[in-house]
């Protein structure tokens, strides 16, 4: 594995939800890779698990972009909070945040950028004590809202959060082998089917 941070962004969000994951891939994901890599001097990489191979060893695979990326940007909607990846992305940053003292109100920034895709009133505390960009008025997955006229505010304000990630990015702490990632317990294997004559 190599010594270093492989991504820059870490997107993390709920799998399980096709409108949220259709949101992601079709508009938020895009946007944020152009903005970031029109504006910094190197090419930016953005891990988002869409991307992964078939075949691919899914649980090493995220376990791994996790620890190599230098932040991350959760999707938050409520039933985020109640997904066990998401919790699991979620609290290895807040790890990381703790061990490079990115903890302190008013000292370094801190390595968790949430953006809102849907109704933060039932987000848990520790989710309400952060800053977080709200994308609500925004948060259409279909393909077609590339034409609607609120798609060039969509994409201002993806501009905006680009700032704020670069920066955040910037001074990201020197990369550890041994910075946490915490990983739900593996589901137990389903039961074989008996067979009917």
């Amino acid at each position: 594995m190599p010594r270093v941070y492989q991504y820059d962004v870490f997107i993390s969000y709920q799998r399980s939800s096709s409108d949220i994951s259709a949101w992601v891939r079709n508009h938020f994901h895009r946007r944020l890779s152009e903005s970031l890599d029109n504006n910094l001097y190197r090419d930016v990489r953005i891990f988002f698990d869409d991307q992964m191979r078939a075949g691919t060893n899914w649980p090493s695979e995220l376990r791994s972009a996790l620890q190599r990326a230098r932040v991350l940007v959760p999707v938050c909607s409520p039933k985020y909070f109640k997904d066990e990846w998401c919790l699991a992305e979620w609290h290895s940053m807040a790890k990381r945040e703790e061990l490079a003292g990115r903890t302190s109100p008013g000292g370094p920034r801190q390595l968790i950028y949430p953006v809102i895709y849907c109704d933060s009133w039932n987000f848990p505390d520790f989710a309400h004590e952060r800053r977080m960009r709200d994308l609500q008025q925004w948060n259409f997955p279909y393909e077609h809202f590339q034409t609607a006229p609120a798609y060039l505010e969509f994409h201002q304000e993806i501009g905006r959060i680009a700032k704020e990630l670069e920066e955040l990015i910037e001074l990201a702490p020197e990369w550890r082998a041994d910075w946490p990632v915490l990983t739900p317990a593996a589901d137990p294997p389903v039961p074989a089917r008996i067979p009917r004559f």
